[in-house]
């Protein structure tokens, strides 16, 4: 197995997301709702934060669905995924997805990938930069990723 010999510079970020969240944008959530506008874009690493869900919304239908089989893994890196833009709510008539919430800015993702093992991670809001270690040992579990 060969590893990816991976670009320097401002490539990628961390972005924590609440649980189960996280998880459910591995499962195909797409968009994720953020409360102010991203400019940047690029590929982030998805980072679970530390706090438990509540039982209420694990119950939600919608979330239920996405996450089932799938552990909540918290204060991890669980997942990668190149963020392509950011829009403001435009109305169920343009922003189609059950995800989007209404008065929300919509982080549109693509190229969601899962790692098979969670890496330990502390995050920040709202975005963060990761280290070089933290990124060499996700991208070890990733060895055909090319950004």
């Amino acid at each position: 197995m060969s590893v990816v010999t991976l670009p320097e510079g401002d490539w990628i970020r961390g972005i924590t997301i609440r649980q189960p969240y996280a998880t459910c944008i591995l499962a195909g959530k797409n968009p994720e709702n953020r409360p102010v506008h991203w400019p940047w874009q690029g590929w982030v690493l998805i980072h679970a934060g530390k706090k438990k869900p509540e039982p209420a919304v694990l119950r939600d239908p919608l979330v239920a669905t996405a996450i089932r089989g799938r552990e909540l893994h918290l204060g991890a890196v669980i997942g990668v995924a190149r963020l392509v833009g950011c829009h403001p709510d435009q109305g169920p008539e343009k922003c189609i997805s059950p995800w989007a919430q209404r008065d929300a800015h919509h982080l549109v993702l693509a190229d969601v990938q899962g790692l098979a093992l969670p890496v330990p991670a502390t995050g920040a809001l709202p975005a963060w930069k990761p280290t070089p270690d933290l990124v060499a040992q996700v991208f070890q579990q990733l060895p055909a990723f090319r950004p």
